[in-house]
């Protein structure tokens, strides 16, 4: 799971000013498909902070799970949460998400929630933009899934023109080729492998994410 979540550097937590006026939130969830890969997506309303999580299925227990993770994130950086808003799909663990003291609002037949439907139309065209530039004909899942990541990360990352701060974002290269630094010995062998750069892992020292080209795996 990844959660885009940066601001300014001297911010180390939510500002108590942002808290005590927009403390208590409601969260947009839904769930988005690219090339048939499930992720479980939310947002929270006016702070329009987006997450994205992969999902290895739809059972009941995978959704209930996914969404509590993204919940109790929220409620360590001092938000709390009000209410839940689904579409038809999230009605058969409607009442397990309300056992946890939170609102999952349904909303009517064939109708979906406008905010979290924008919000993945537009994570759809930065993922597109991204297939489109790179030099690739095919991408394995993990890359698929790694653009998701990649774009709710700059999603976040620069402060949303209907937001509640002007400068404060809700939350740095994408597909480039490099040499990464292997454990080695003192024989001849080589130190390095090639990867391709996947997105920032968002901690103080600035490090990345990388796909190996030898294993397939993200490191």
């Amino acid at each position: 799971m990844y959660y885009a979540r940066t601001c300014t550097s001297e911010f180390r937590q939510t500002p108590r000013e942002i808290l005590e006026k927009h403390g208590d939130v409601t969260q947009a969830i839904d769930v988005m498909f690219i090339n048939r890969i499930p992720f479980i997506i939310t947002m929270l309303h006016n702070i329009h902070f987006g997450t994205a999580k992969l999902l290895k299925d739809m059972k009941n227990t995978m959704l209930i799970t996914s969404i509590e993770q993204v919940m109790q994130a929220y409620i360590a950086w001092g938000f709390k949460i009000k209410a839940i808003l689904g579409d038809g799909q999230f009605q058969h663990i409607q009442q397990d998400i309300q056992q946890k003291v939170v609102i999952l609002n349904i909303c009517s037949a064939n109708e979906h929630v406008p905010e979290i439907e924008r919000y993945i139309r537009t994570l759809k065209e930065c993922v597109c933009s991204i297939a489109t530039i790179l030099p690739f004909k095919e991408y394995p899942p993990r890359v698929i899934v790694e653009m998701v990541y990649n774009c709710v990360f700059w999603l976040n990352s620069f402060p949303h023109r209907d937001g509640i701060h002007d400068l404060l974002s809700p939350r740095t290269l994408f597909g480039t080729y490099v040499q990464v630094h292997e454990k080695h010995n003192d024989s001849m062998e080589s130190r390095t492998s090639g990867t391709i750069a996947l997105r920032p892992s968002g901690n103080e020292q600035g490090g990345h994410y990388f796909l190996s080209l030898h294993t397939g795996k993200r490191i």
